[in-house]
């Protein structure tokens, strides 16, 4: 797996556990659902961690706790 699908499948399953849709996040994140679609559906390959802190925000939890989550742990190296 690599971070950008790692960054998607956290992000799902943070929604899921909430019970949230990803037009939910959106709201309490203060991103555009454009940009939060675009993030899951593979159009923006690498979103900025200025976003990804946004998200975090509107979870409440920090960058930390983020990529603390077990889809982070074993990734494959970026540079091939």
């Amino acid at each position: 797996m690599d971070t950008r699908t790692a960054v998607v499948n956290r992000l799902v399953s943070l929604c899921g556990q909430r019970g949230w849709t990803i037009h939910q996040l959106a709201t309490v994140s203060g991103v555009s659902p454009s940009t939060l679609k675009s993030i899951l559906y593979g159009k923006s390959q690498n979103p900025g961690v200025v976003t990804i802190k946004m998200l975090c925000d509107g979870l409440e939890m920090s960058l930390a706790e983020f990529f603390s989550g077990p889809e982070f742990q074993g990734l494959e190296q970026e540079l091939q």
